[in-house]
């Protein structure tokens, strides 16, 4: 079963929920890191890192021997990665998508594809936990090729939790997609309950069942649980706010590690998701 973990905006505990759900559950746990700008799993987990290698993805690179700068190359290019001027074509590869179109269609062969680094991915261990992160490489403008690059590690066999990067674009719908199951970390504020209701209306568009996991429940506004209510979105779990939590966050201790009475809570958790995805008694079984 794969749960992915995210949220409407930065800041509401996404990372601390995914990483104390994979800490908590037994068996065959795989945690995948998909905030591949700002990956900080590890910081948590403090993962053995047994394997690491770099992700490429093709541009088109231009042979000027060849061109005629007839523009059909910028003609299909969907990205405008390409520009022809006079005499001269201009590629910009962070802008290009690595769709192909323009060195398929190119009727003078003179375009070919190279290889472009988008960033790297480490592979370990933590614990019982199987670790996989990416780290979008600084400048590159694109994170999809590397998150579809991870989700490629991901073990059929194992019990996989997902950290989205936070957010409703393109990243995001490439983390979640595949799903059986999101969990939406929100806080309960005014701008938490706005970015909320843009991930809901996401999901909904996904046709992908979810739930809400509560942060710092008991400050602010009980408007986010009203929504919820509202919107008969099962609110799973609420998380109180308290300094010895922020603090062990501080310092990349995970939640279940400072009060290891969560470990139970998130079992529930677990639980409730695997039920709500409407899964079998078995895979309910390899969650808890």
């Amino acid at each position: 079963m794969i749960v992915s973990v995210a949220s409407g905006k930065g800041g509401t505990g996404k990372t601390t929920v995914a990483a104390s759900l994979a800490l908590s559950l037994e068996g065959n746990v795989q945690l995948l890191d998909c905030d591949v700008e700002e990956p900080n799993v590890r910081i948590f987990l403090k993962p053995e890192i047994t394997e690491a290698y770099d992700v490429y993805m093709p541009v088109p690179h231009v042979d000027e021997s060849k061109c005629e700068h007839c523009g059909v190359c910028q003609q299909v290019c969907a990205y405008n990665a390409i520009a022809v001027i006079r005499d001269k074509v201009l590629i910009f590869p962070e802008l290009c998508h690595s769709c192909g179109a323009c060195t398929l269609l190119c009727p003078h062969q003179a375009l070919t594809e190279v290889d472009k680094n988008v960033g790297r991915i480490e592979i370990g261990t933590s614990h019982h936990v199987q670790f996989v992160q990416g780290e979008l490489t600084i400048g590159e403008s694109t994170p999809a090729p590397l998150i579809k690059a991870v989700k490629k590690r991901t073990d059929p066999s194992a019990a996989v939790v997902i950290d989205c990067p936070p957010g409703t674009s393109c990243p995001v719908i490439e983390s979640v997609k595949g799903s059986d199951f999101c969990l939406l970390v929100t806080e309960p504020t005014p701008f938490g309950l706005s970015d909320l209701m843009l991930a809901v209306s996401m999901l909904r568009q996904l046709e992908l069942p979810f739930g809400v996991v509560i942060n710092r429940a008991d400050v602010g506004t009980g408007d986010t649980a009203a929504y919820c209510e509202r919107e008969h979105i099962p609110v799973l779990l609420q998380i109180p706010f308290r300094r010895e939590i922020a603090e062990a966050y501080s310092k990349g201790v995970p939640l279940v590690e400072t009060f290891p009475e969560y470990r139970d809570k998130f079992r529930q958790l677990a639980t409730a998701v695997a039920r709500l995805a409407g899964t079998c008694t078995q895979n309910v079984s390899s969650l808890t």
